[in-house]
């Protein structure tokens, strides 16, 4: 098993890249067509002539946008919410994105999308040879389409459910996409907890442990019993993410990004968990 590490450089994904026997697994692509076939050549150079597939754990940019490169050189895998998801919103992801930096616009041009080979609902298995992976649809979540890749019952690609001393991020993003579920985003992270996975390859930030899963759980708790409370006290929208954030912050210092969280604080302000 290989991971292309992020570095910690924004809009940049760990991508990993699985060997087996007889055929070879790519997990994330990068951002657009250049990334993409970075990605490619890679996999083809540790695959050695190895058939190659290639899955997603979400549709966003960063993580997906460069699966043209791979169309006739793999199967592609995805689930059907994905693939839906990918149909709804890739267009409108993108024109954000290049609404980032006139950089991340030059990754995306040209970019175009492309249809899984293979859809599957529940769970998949792909047959790599003297690897057992399993493929599980987990959303609705950071994005209805979740994807976790479970490799030898012991190595969890999770996508951006985790972050490694990152705030997650919550896509809470009216009136464009509104489908992040940061209620059952905490229940899946129980359910990942429960696999008691040896290793965990983060959608960013450093490869470590089940210990992430855990402290990702408890800030999503934290930041939804918060919510909860100042919603019931009569705080507004703002207000609780304004407080919210700046609580966190200070809980967890040594994390970056700390601007997440007041999206965190929205998405549960109109979830269930407030109603």
């Amino acid at each position: 098993m290989f991971v292309i590490p992020d570095n910690r450089v924004p809009i940049v994904p760990n991508i990993g890249i699985v060997v087996g026997n007889h055929a070879a697994l790519v997990i994330d692509t990068g951002i657009g067509q250049r990334n993409g076939r970075y990605v490619l050549e890679q996999a083809r150079r540790l695959a050695g002539g190895r058939r190659l597939f290639l899955t997603l754990t979400h549709f966003h940019p960063e993580h997906g946008f460069g699966a043209q490169a791979f169309k006739g050189a793999a199967t592609i895998v995805y689930n059907a919410a994905q693939r839906a998801e990918l149909h709804r919103k890739g267009a409108a992801y993108a024109d954000m994105f290049r609404g980032l930096s006139p950089a991340v616009a030059a990754e995306l041009e040209g970019v175009q999308f492309v249809d899984p080979d293979v859809t599957y609902t529940g769970e998949a298995e792909v047959d790599l040879g003297g690897r057992t992976v399993l493929l599980r649809e987990v959303g609705p979540a950071h994005t209805v389409g979740d994807q976790v890749v479970l490799v030898d019952d012991r190595v969890l690609f999770g996508g951006d459910l985790l972050e490694t001393r990152m705030f997650p991020i919550a896509p809470y993003f009216p009136p464009h996409d509104t489908d992040v579920d940061a209620d059952r985003w905490i229940s899946v992270l129980d359910q990942l907890l429960a696999l008691d996975p040896e290793i965990v390859v983060p959608g960013h930030g450093e490869v470590t442990d089940a210990t992430l899963i855990r402290e990702v759980r408890d800030y999503l708790g934290y930041v939804r019993a918060e919510t909860t409370r100042l919603r019931g006290r009569g705080a507004t929208e703002d207000e609780a993410a304004e407080r919210i954030s700046e609580s966190a912050r200070s809980r967890w210092s040594t994390w970056d990004h700390p601007e997440w969280t007041s999206f965190a604080v929205r998405a549960f302000y109109n979830g269930s968990s407030a109603v």
